[in-house]
C-alpha cells in the first residue's frame, strides 16, 4: 500500500497523509461498490504492489 500511496504523492503533488486517506476513500469506494473485490483488495494491498503500479501508470498514460 505505501508504493500505491507514494505513487499518488509524486503525481498529485499532495503530501503522503493527504495521499493515504485518496488510497483509503477509492479503496472503500470500490469495496462499497464491486462485490466480492474486497479480499482480493486487502490482498493487493498486503502484497508487493510494483507490477500493479506499473500496470496502472501504463493504463493511466503516467
Amino acid at each position: 500500500m505505501e508504493q500505491l500511496i507514494k505513487l499518488v504523492s509524486e503525481k498529485t503533488g499532495i503530501s503522503s497523509d493527504q495521499a493515504k486517506g485518496a488510497v483509503d476513500t477509492v479503496l472503500g469506494f470500490l469495496k462499497d461498490k464491486i462485490p466480492g473485490i474486497g479480499g482480493q483488495l486487502d490482498g493487493l494491498m498486503s502484497g508487493n504492489l510494483g507490477g500493479l503500479a506499473d500496470m496502472a501508470k501504463d493504463k493511466l498514460g503516467l
